[in-house]
């Protein structure tokens, strides 16, 4: 199981390295749209999973380990959206503030969103 854990883990923070550098090379640095993006998009894949695989039961315990710790436990980050907000609010409250909100609430209806499409 620490395996299936260990390599879902090293798919997911390769996934969120390139989709959070990536977004930042297109839209700029001067908001974390790339942590705002992988935590929303991973919300939305827990919510399927729970709902398609955990709830029907469809995966095995080491499966399910590798995807939801692993992969999806490596390509969100709540540690990065706290550090970045907290360098937000030294030189631009107003936009920490903005980032707390959107995250609290995009993640939550993207959560909900994908338990929903799964049915």
């Amino acid at each position: 199981m620490l395996a299936a854990v260990a390599l879902g883990g090293a798919l997911g923070s390769v996934a969120r390295y390139l989709a959070v550098n990536g977004l930042a090379t297109w839209l700029g640095r001067a908001f974390p749209y790339g942590t705002l993006a992988v935590n929303v998009v991973g919300s939305f894949l827990m919510g399927l999973a729970l709902a398609l695989l955990v709830q029907r039961g469809l995966l095995g315990e080491p499966w399910r380990a590798g995807l939801m710790v692993g992969v999806l436990g490596g390509f969100t980050t709540f540690s990065a959206f706290a550090g970045e907000t907290l360098l937000l609010a030294q030189q631009r409250p107003a936009v920490a503030l903005l980032n707390i909100g959107l995250h609290l609430t995009l993640c939550l209806l993207a959560v909900w969103a994908g338990a929903r499409v799964a049915g």
